[in-house]
């Protein structure tokens, strides 16, 4: 669901590139008064899964459509809507960046679309009422299939209002949202169930690693660094390796713009996108996951491995760069 630029106008995308950086700035705030460095290699190996699994696009039966992990819901039930949030602006900004996917026009909107509805609603909606009272294999299934769904729907929905709102006329409001609500709730589903699959595993490995839990309630059955390690792992085997059997059927998105408009690709004019794509074409360093001009499979790779790579390196820094300015503030 990643938009590109010729999506939106300029004023909307400065307008969601304000929404989405007061949420980060708060949610920096946040971090840095709650204060909890356990969390630092878990807010990295995640990244690097959500990163890793956005990869692959699975198909949606009987549609010829696809769809991927957004990752908002699952990081939030392990690192909170605050922690979450940033790591998402991580994998987004890497996206966009280092392999051109979603426009950087339009990063602010794809942050708000992907990243604050499952990490902050998912959370204060569904995660912490669910698990408020006692946690249980089959409160975290519900919670992860409700939350994937709900937020996705709204996220799609949030991209068909940023459309209207920015006067694309090639994607009529009702007939686009007609079109992308149906389908990214068949996504939320298969998005939902494997988001399940992943904390039931945390659950049942190292429980206190979730959200809201009593940690007395079940006992560990594999070590911190085990259950690290495993997730680890599985971001690599996926990013490295399974992310070449991705489907290659259009997602969601493109989808529903193949059919309301006949294309999935939109042609814009004007300083601002030419700036956006400029900017992006010194930086993609592997456009499409892919070696430039090359269709190597090697490419896609290397790019998952890599990609994952860096947001490791973007999310242990980052977490690191706010604690040395937390503890430099209270020196004071």
């Amino acid at each position: 669901m990643h938009m590109a630029d010729a999506l939106i106008s300029p004023a909307v995308g400065g307008a969601m590139y304000a929404a989405s950086a007061a949420t980060a700035a708060y949610s920096i705030h946040k971090i840095r008064l709650l204060n909890e460095p356990k969390k630092i290699p878990l807010m990295g190996v995640m990244g690097a899964f959500v990163f890793a699994t956005q990869m692959i696009n699975f198909t949606i039966p009987g549609t010829g459509s696809s769809g991927h992990l957004c990752g908002g819901m699952l990081l939030t039930a392990l690192l909170g809507p605050y922690a979450s949030f940033l790591t998402m602006i991580a994998v987004l900004l890497i996206q966009c960046l280092l392999f051109a996917d979603g426009g950087l026009l339009a990063l602010g909107c794809n942050v708000w679309n992907m990243a604050f509805y499952g990490c902050f609603l998912g959370y204060f909606l569904l995660w912490r009422p669910m698990m408020k009272q006692k946690l249980s294999r089959g409160r975290i299934i519900a919670a992860s299939i409700l939350g994937c769904i709900l937020t996705l729907q709204l996220g799609a929905f949030s991209v068909t209002l940023e459309t209207l709102l920015s006067g694309i006329s090639a994607l009529p409001f009702g007939i686009f949202a007609a079109t992308m609500q149906p389908i990214h709730l068949a996504i939320g589903l298969v998005e939902g169930l494997i988001t399940a699959a992943v904390l039931v595993f945390v659950y049942e490995s190292r429980p206190e690693f979730l959200m809201d839990c009593h940690t007395e309630e079940k006992k560990n059955r594999l070590s911190v660094r085990s259950t690290i390690l495993i997730l680890a792992v599985l971001a690599l085997v996926i990013g490295g390796g399974l992310s070449l059997a991705a489907s290659s059927n259009p997602d969601g998105l493109e989808w529903s713009m193949e059919r309301v408009a006949g294309s999935a690709e939109l042609e814009a004019e004007g300083p601002a996108y030419d700036t956006a794509a400029a900017i992006q074409e010194t930086t993609a360093l592997l456009p499409d996951y892919a070696f430039k001009n090359s269709d190597s499979a090697a490419g896609t790779s290397f790019s998952g491995v890599a990609g994952a790579a860096v947001v490791i390196v973007v999310c242990v820094g980052g977490c690191l760069l706010f604690r040395a300015f937390s503890k430099k503030k209270r020196h004071e």
